[in-house]
């Protein structure tokens, strides 16, 4: 008796997702040194660092502290940053996990106030606007 052939079913075709692009902004050109380009995925790490070093911000976004950050790596804390940059402008957003019992208005100014001031120390760009979402309250444990 013959043996019936066996079609294999192929996969459907499914495209593969477009590659997203990341922006980059130019911070020093010289034509004689060649250029440095700085990636908003930097931009944003240190932001978040920034924002951590303030009294009152027990974490960033998906609730990665500090002591997290430096066992998983630095980018790990950037996902709670989202950054914009335009014409060597740029705008941040953070969020941020507050600690119980800290003044929040105060702490997000400073927050403000650190992330602007140490993204224009490192890396020479303005930064125009650097918004606050308090996303939670979080008690530490003593």
């Amino acid at each position: 008796m013959p043996q019936k052939e066996r079609r294999i079913p192929r996969k459907p075709h499914v495209p593969k997702a477009a590659k997203t692009t990341r922006q980059t902004c130019v911070i020093y050109d010289d034509a004689a040194a060649g250029k440095v380009q700085i990636s908003e995925d930097v931009i944003a790490t240190i932001a978040a660092l920034a924002a951590t070093e303030v009294e009152g911000v027990a974490a960033i976004g998906g609730n990665i502290t500090y002591d997290k950050a430096a066992r998983a790596g630095a980018r790990a804390i950037a996902k709670g940053v989202k950054v914009d940059i335009r014409d060597k402008a740029v705008t941040v957003k953070v969020i941020i996990l507050v600690t119980f019992g800290c003044n929040i208005p105060e702490t997000t100014v400073k927050v403000q106030q650190r992330v602007k001031s140490t993204l224009e120390t490192m890396t020479g760009l303005q930064v125009t606007d650097v918004h606050v979402s308090v996303a939670d309250v979080t008690v530490v444990s003593k």
